[in-house]
Parts: structure tokens; C-alpha cells; sequence
């Protein structure tokens, strides 16, 4: 998976920034073998990380928070609704220049604004599906590429 990145991307300068946000309740679950460790080596595998960022809802359990956090993830715990959090503070932050490239982990389909949102302001999109199972067709046709895990 991670040979087939550099091969759509290449290499990049210091100078390109992504953004990774992570769709917590969504991306882990039972169904899916998601990997901390491989989801930060596809953020770094696409650029500088500027921001890398999970998100997760209040049943988030204090082993997932602290390993996240151990891998240089921002966690983001949230009484709300996750998708809500996740979608405002991704479009805030490609609308003001933060990063070149969006990269967001989910198979829910309420991103597709934020990535087509994204694309308007000339932030490169990535959708990261949690595997073939979890792969969201409205999101990779919303984005400029698409990558799944574990394939």
C-alpha cells in the first residue's frame, strides 16, 4: 500500500503540509483491522503532517486515547457528534491554508462536502477508506484520490 502512495504522489518537498483527520467511530471498529501506526505513515507518507488529528465520541476507550496520543496524534473527545467536530474544524483549517493536502479516514459519507469544499480552495483531498469493506464510494469520488487500508 505504502510503495503504491509514493507512486501517486512521488516525493515532496519540505515545503507540502497535510492534515489528517480520523473519523474515530467510524474507522475503529470491530470489522475493521485499522493500525494507528499505519494511518501516521500515510499522513507522513503524503507530506509534511502538519496536523494529525482523531476523533472520537465519549464511549472512547482510555487504551485507544492514550495510544493515540503516544503516536503524536491531537485526540479530540467530543459529547456531541463527531462528524460535526470533525467536518468544522477540517473545513476551518483547509480554508485557511493550514495544509496543501486533506486527508480524511472514514467510510461516512457527510465528508464528501468538507473534501469537496476542500478541493475549491486548492487543498489537495485524500479519502482513506478502514478497508475494502469500509470504502465509501461518494468519498473517493469526492477526492483526489483515494486510499484503503490493508489493501
Amino acid at each position: 500500500m505504502f510503495d503504491s502512495l509514493r507512486a501517486r504522489f512521488g516525493t515532496f518537498d519540505d515545503a507540502t503540509t497535510v492534515g489528517l483527520f480520523v473519523d474515530g467511530p467510524n474507522v475503529f471498529r470491530d470489522e475493521f483491522d485499522v493500525d494507528l501506526d499505519d494511518l501516521r505513515t500515510v499522513a507522513r507518507d503524503l507530506g509534511r503532517v502538519s496536523v494529525i488529528r482523531l476523533y472520537l465520541d465519549e464511549h472512547a476507550t482510555p487504551g485507544l486515547i492514550q495510544a493515540a496520543e503516544a503516536r503524536g496524534f491531537e485526540v479530540i473527545v467530543t459529547s456531541g457528534d463527531v462528524d460535526v467536530k470533525l467536518a468544522v474544524d477540517a473545513t476551518a483549517l483547509a480554508g485557511d491554508g493550514t495544509f496543501d493536502r486533506l486527508a480524511i479516514a472514514s467510510r461516512d459519507t457527510d465528508f464528501k462536502p468538507v473534501l469537496e469544499y476542500a478541493g475549491t480552495v486548492g487543498v489537495e483531498t485524500i479519502a482513506i477508506a478502514p478497508g475494502t469493506h469500509g470504502r465509501s464510494d461518494a468519498l473517493r469520488n469526492a477526492a483526489d484520490e483515494a486510499v484503503t487500508l490493508g489493501a
